[in-house]
């Protein structure tokens, strides 16, 4: 019985680690994708437009998820479900607009060429966040 109970604990604790480490990565990319759109809504908006709001949405994304990640609730959880299937559409469909005609993205967004720009964390990151999220239902 306390060998179940010593893995249980265990299983808990790596949970717990790996959720930090997912919350952490999620709040540097609200950071970097709320500074990113900052200066290029504040400096060169003009210039594209379609891509630097694409980019604060990415960055209102990041920050929903961050958040909704690290507190606990059932309407935090949703919050999280919702900002991870947003990001992974957001990247699936972005990344492929971006690649498909380029012309339309004269400047790249944190999801352009399926986040490329960032070793391709952006395609990576919300699956691994939806693969929490369920791991941390079917848990609790």
């Amino acid at each position: 019985m306390s060998a179940r109970r010593d893995d249980g604990e265990r299983r808990a604790e790596d949970r717990r680690g790996l959720g930090r480490v997912l919350v952490a990565l999620y709040a540097l990319f609200a950071v970097a994708a709320t500074s990113r759109a900052a200066v290029q809504i504040g400096t060169r908006f003009g210039e594209a437009p379609l891509a630097y709001a694409l980019s604060a949405l990415a960055a209102l994304v990041y920050v929903v998820a961050t958040l909704g990640l690290a507190r606990r609730g059932p309407r935090w959880r949703a919050a999280a479900w919702a900002a991870c299937s947003v990001e992974l559409t957001g990247v699936l469909v972005v990344g492929t607009l971006s690649l498909a005609d380029a012309a339309a993205f004269p400047d790249a967004t944190v999801w352009s060429g399926y986040g490329e720009g960032y070793l391709f964390v952006p395609l990576v990151l919300p699956v691994l966040g939806l693969l929490w999220l369920r791991r941390e239902r079917a848990a609790g």
